[in-house]
């Protein structure tokens, strides 16, 4: 039944009050007007003391999780120990299953999964939301290993986001990015549809997962996953920015396009520092 139902990527946020807190009235307020109307998203339900947030931008859902752990803090300042709020919030990037204005799936469970990894006051998120998010955030990530948890089948890689960075962790992250700057990196965008043949899309994102999926087979190789890059699909971009974006120093783009009874596959591997094929 679920197969019938639409579904869509998009960015979860996933908060839950951590210990013997509430959620007041108040709070409640505060954090659905950071969602929706700074960050643009939206709250799709609250449960108990819990919040569940989509939205389509990865930049959006990361910045607002900082926001809210930032005000809960600045406003706990003030308050005894009894009246503090703190949230654990996890947000992931994946798909989604939209049925009567709510939302459910593998990329709902991720980022409550993550939720739950998170320390009280903190965020976690998951690979595919640090990969798209790049450099765009005043934040540093501190990689947490491959995590089993509960329901889901593969190991969630997750991170925690520093987001009051102090020296010793911008250290850090530097320190991260030399390393992985020891790695070629690429990153594979969606092939376009060149025909009007609708059912050429289909194939177009299996070829393109095809290839991430190869290159990722090579251990010399940074890879970005299928997650991330497809937050791109049906989009028009600039390689350079991509790169800049993901945090790559090659790109893959290509297309898919019907010649009579004949399929033409091209597909062609950029320098985007060079902006030369």
């Amino acid at each position: 039944m679920d197969d019938r139902l639409p579904r869509k990527l998009a960015a979860i946020l996933y908060a839950d009050v951590a210990g013997y807190s509430r959620l007041t009235g108040e709070n409640e307020d505060e954090t659905h007007r950071t969602l929706t109307e700074s960050h643009r998203g939206q709250v799709m339900h609250y449960a108990g003391d819990a919040v569940l947030a989509r939205f389509e931008a990865v930049l959006d859902a990361v910045s607002s999780a900082i926001d809210i752990q930032n005000q809960l803090a600045e406003r706990n300042e003030a308050l005894s120990a009894e009246r503090r709020v703190q949230f654990r919030i996890g947000v992931n990037l994946g798909d989604v299953i939209e049925d009567r204005g709510d939302i459910y799936g593998d990329g709902v469970n991720v980022a409550a999964r993550l939720e739950g990894l998170a320390e009280p006051g903190g965020i976690c998120i998951s690979e595919a939301i640090r990969t798209a998010v790049g450099k765009r955030v005043s934040a540093s990530y501190e990689f947490l290993g491959e995590q089993l948890v509960k329901n889901i089948e593969e190991p969630v890689r997750a991170y925690r986001v520093n987001f009051a960075p102090t020296e010793n962790n911008e250290s850090r992250e530097f320190s991260n990015k030399e390393k992985m700057s020891t790695k070629p990196s690429v990153a594979v965008l969606p092939f376009d549809n060149l025909s009007e043949d609708q059912e050429l899309a289909f194939l177009a994102d299996g070829i393109c997962e095809d290839v991430i999926t190869s290159l990722s087979r090579f251990h010399r190789l940074f890879v970005v996953s299928r997650n991330s890059t497809f937050t791109y699909k049906g989009k028009s971009v600039e390689v350079k920015q991509v790169a800049h974006e993901l945090g790559v120093h090659y790109v893959v783009e290509g297309s898919v396009r019907k010649a009579e009874n004949r399929i033409r596959v091209s597909a062609q591997l950029i320098d985007a520092n060079a902006d030369r094929h």
